[in-house]
Order: C-alpha cells, then structure tokens, then sequence
C-alpha cells in the first residue's frame, strides 16, 4: 500500500492511500438498523475528508517499519519532511478537538432518545467518534514509522499547474495520475 502527501487545488495538503475508499466496518449485533443509518449519513461526507480518515485508519494494520509517501519533486527532502511532521501535528490536535467536541455532544444525543424512532443522531456522533479515534491512532503510529519518501514528476507537474492556476490542466494531469498510479475516484479528492 503506498500513501500519497499531495497539494489539493485550494494548495491544502491531502494524505490518503492507493486503496480505494471502503464502507467502514463496525460490528455491533444490537440496533443493527440504526449502524446502517448512521453509517449511511457519514459516508455522505466528501471523499477528501473520509479518503484521508481512512489513510490514518490504515497505518494500524502495516507491519512494516517503514511507509512509503509519494510526494511532488518540487520539495527538497528537510523542507518535506518538515512539512509533514508538521502536517501530521495538526491533523493530530484536530482530531484530539473532533474527539473532546463529540464528547460534549454524547449527553445530548441521548436526549433525541426521547423522540421516536432509532436515534439516528447517536448512531451519528458514535460513528464519528470511532472514526476519529482510529485516525488519531493511526496518526501517532504513522509519527513513529520511518518515513520512506519517493518523490513524484507526475505530482510535481500536478502541484505546478496548481500553483500557477492552470486549471485546464487539472482533468489531463488527474487522469495520467489515475492510471499510472491506478487510484479511483482522485478528481473527488483533489478538486472538490
């Protein structure tokens, strides 16, 4: 599985993996329905955020020492490295703010218990919270991993038209990326 650290059109870092986006898995035998509910209404989130969730997700199952990264050319190695560090630093404080905020709310949700029908609102916020909790987890073991770097032309000419606004670019750049590095689904990543 390779990672990705790549600039989006709005020139904001996005981190996701080669693996497409995936449905998330959590078992609970109990209020079945209500799991299919929420899990619907959190896969309505656009890919960019839920591609990266799952990418911090991800790093839990490697067994390796090492990850490998796929970035632009256009950074030097200490100036990358940096960035990253410093990338994964900020994911790390907003998911630990996700985290206390969807705490805050847990007690309220249980007041929409009230209303009738499955509380779809917990289902929600739970869904969320497992999620941000494993992407945390993911974050602080993706900080311990020896980070392998392999830079990109492909992503550097796809950062370049980015940085000079040349958007009639995009959609020929995104579709040589799509193939040579056999990614689904990267326009909704990258432009939305």
């Amino acid at each position: 599985m390779k990672f990705f650290f790549v600039q989006d059109h709005r020139q904001k870092y996005r981190y996701f993996s080669s693996e497409p986006m995936a449905q998330i898995h959590i078992e609970f035998s109990r209020w079945k329905k209500l799991w299919e509910r929420a899990k619907e209404k959190l896969m309505l989130l656009p890919q960019r955020i839920s591609r990266q969730e799952q990418a911090f997700e991800r790093s839990l199952k490697l067994k390796d020492r090492s990850i490998q990264i796929l970035y632009s050319d256009q950074l030097e190695d200490k100036k990358l490295r940096t960035k990253f560090y410093f990338f994964l630093q900020k994911q790390r404080t907003k998911h630990i703010l996700y985290l206390v905020g969807e705490t805050l709310l847990l007690p309220l949700s249980g007041l929409a218990a009230l209303l009738p029908g499955p509380n779809v609102f917990f289902g929600v916020l739970a869904i969320l919270m497992i999620t941000h909790w494993r992407a945390l987890r993911g974050i602080s073991r993706t900080l311990k991993k020896d980070h392998q770097f392999i830079s990109s032309s492909l992503i550097g000419e796809w950062e370049e038209a980015v940085t000079k606004k040349k958007e009639e670019d995009y959609s020929q750049i995104l579709e040589r990326m799509t193939q040579e590095f056999q990614l689904k689904d990267l326009d909704k990543v990258l432009l939305k």
